[in-house]
C-alpha cells in the first residue's frame, strides 16, 4: 500500500469529507446525474472501494451529502439567530435568509436543480422533515405563530418556484425584504 492510502486510513474524516464535497461540486456543476460512484472517487482521489468503505452504496452517499448539506444549513441558522436581537419569529428571519439568499439562485440553476432533486427523494424529504419538525419544536416559543408559519411555507413555494426558474436578484431581495417584515411583531 503505497504511503498516500496509509495516510488516509489514519484520517477516515478527511476521507469521507473529500468524498462529500467531491460529490457537492459534481452535482454542482453538472447536476445529479453527474455525481456516480467512479467520478466522485475519481475526483475525491480515492479508490471506489474507498468511497464504499464510507458509503455502502450511491444511494447512502446522496444520503449523507444530504445530511452534510443540512449540518451546514443547520449552523447557518444559528449563526444568524445568535445575531439577531429581536427574539420573536428569530428562526424563521433565519430561515427566510438561508433558503433565499441570492447567491443560492441567481445564476446557479444546477444548485438548485440539486436540491430540488433531493427533495424528490422520500428518504432524504425525511430527514428534512424530521429537521424541520425539530428546529420548530425547539422554536416553539418564539416561532409559533401563524404568520410565521405561512410566511416559512411562502419561503418554501417561493424556493421550489425558484429552483425551475430562477428570477433576477431584484425580486429575491423584494420578496426577502417583505417576508422578513412580516416576522416582525410590529407587523402583527
Amino acid at each position: 500500500m503505497d504511503a498516500i492510502g496509509l495516510k488516509r486510513k489514519k484520517q477516515p474524516d478527511a476521507v469521507r469529507r473529500a468524498l462529500l464535497e467531491a460529490a457537492l461540486q459534481l452535482g454542482y456543476e453538472q447536476g445529479l446525474a453527474a455525481v456516480t460512484v467512479q467520478a466522485v472517487a475519481q475526483r475525491a482521489g480515492v479508490t471506489k472501494g474507498g468511497l464504499f468503505h464510507h458509503f455502502p452504496s450511491k444511494e447512502a452517499l446522496f444520503e449523507g451529502l444530504f445530511v452534510d448539506i443540512i449540518e451546514q444549513l443547520d449552523s447557518e441558522i444559528d449563526k444568524i439567530i445568535a445575531e439577531d436581537p429581536e427574539p420573536y419569529g428569530s428562526f424563521t428571519r433565519a430561515y427566510i435568509a438561508v433558503m433565499l439568499r441570492n447567491g443560492e439562485f441567481a445564476g446557479d440553476h444546477q444548485w438548485a436543480g440539486l436540491s430540488a432533486a433531493f427533495m424528490a427523494d422520500p428518504l432524504i424529504n425525511q430527514h428534512w422533515m424530521v429537521w424541520l419538525e425539530g428546529r420548530l419544536t425547539r422554536h416553539a416559543d418564539t416561532d409559533a405563530h401563524s404568520t410565521l408559519e405561512i410566511v416559512r411555507y411562502a419561503v418554501d413555494g417561493a424556493w421550489y418556484a425558484f429552483a425551475a426558474r430562477v428570477p433576477d436578484s431584484g425580486k429575491i431581495e423584494g420578496l426577502t425584504t417583505r417576508l422578513v417584515a412580516l416576522t416582525r411583531t410590529s407587523g402583527l
